[in-house]
């Protein structure tokens, strides 16, 4: 278990800090340090976040804003820094754009001496995570995406939403990028221990169910920012349990973008996985056995990052 705890958060946008504000309020942490390009945004959340920790669990953490000197001796580093993707823009161009960011970003962090984990939430993620890895050289395990854990946790809350049970007690994974390409191993979805698809022929109802509930996840994104401009309040709880699962040594399974070599057929990429999580990063890789259909969907997702990695490259050299 590491004793230290202290997380530096690149990025207090509404994501970065809707994690800090789950940490907070779930304690866990000793000492969390903001940075941003926009000093003085850092410095107002670091303050706002201060004044309530008489309000929160432990009382003995540590809130203000930094510069990257101070990410030497943090045990974590997340970046959720970044642009949004702009209308009629399309991925790629986000991809080189952020590319660019996360290069930066990443050169100064390793230059301040970090030698802790990074977790990333910057979209495109999964390359985002490509880039951390290759700018700083790191163990790829201790490089980080948040990948498709939002993705499963949407997954699991409508799938306990129409079965009416507690999504804690739905074991489900959609893996592949976070994004269209993604899918669900509808072959290892479980309720407690009993298969998910065997449970909805005893209660006698149509698997075009879970065409509906993958299609309710896929564009919940969409609906969301049709509504209220941005999604960050599912991200920053599943960052702040991502971030919770590597300080705790919880080797919690979290479908996490993290280095593939050989795993599913492919090698050379960060794509979303269930691996095992742990103070050492990416502990293990939880490699299942996918239908014919299933792997299929894997290598189209592997493509589609794939196909986008040359010109993140050109960036990034």
């Amino acid at each position: 278990m590491i004793s230290k705890r202290k997380v530096v958060l690149v990025g207090t946008g509404f994501v970065g800090m809707s994690m800090a504000y789950a940490l907070e309020n779930q304690g866990g942490i000793n000492e969390l340090v903001l940075i941003d390009v926009l000093k003085d945004k850092a410095v107002g959340e670091a303050m706002d976040l201060a004044h309530g920790i008489a309000c929160a669990p432990s009382s003995r953490i540590e809130i203000k804003s930094g510069e990257y000197d101070e990410c030497k001796d943090a045990d974590i580093v997340v970046i959720t820094a970044g642009i949004a993707q702009k209308p009629g823009q399309t991925r790629l161009e986000l991809a080189k754009t952020n590319a660019g960011i996360m290069k930066d970003i990443t050169e100064q962090v390793v230059a301040s001496g970090f030698k802790g984990i990074f977790v990333i939430a910057t979209n495109p993620v999964d390359l985002m995570t490509y880039v951390v890895e290759k700018v700083s050289k790191f163990p790829k395990n201790k490089v980080i995406g948040s990948g498709t854990m939002l993705d499963t946790s949407r997954l699991r809350y409508l799938i306990g939403e129409r079965l009416d049970i507690s999504p804690k007690n739905v074991h489900a994974y959609i893996m592949g990028e976070h994004g269209d390409s993604s899918f669900v191993a509808w072959s290892h979805s479980y309720i407690g221990c009993k298969p998910l698809i065997q449970i909805l022929k005893e209660k006698g109802k149509d698997e075009k169910i879970l065409d509906e509930i993958y299609t309710e996840v896929q564009q919940a994104a969409y609906e969301i920012i049709n509504r209220k401009k941005a999604t960050y309040y599912g991200i920053g709880l599943g960052l702040a349990k991502l971030v919770r699962t590597i300080l705790d040594d919880d080797k919690e399974i979290l479908t996490v973008s993290t280095y593939i070599d050989g795993n599913y057929g492919h090698s050379g990429l960060f794509i979303g996985v269930p691996a095992i999580i742990g103070h050492k990063g990416v502990e293990d890789i939880l490699n299942i056995s996918l239908s014919e259909d299933e792997q299929s969907k894997f290598d189209n997702s592997f493509e589609v990052l794939n196909n986008m990695k040359e010109d993140i490259d050109k960036v990034i050299l």
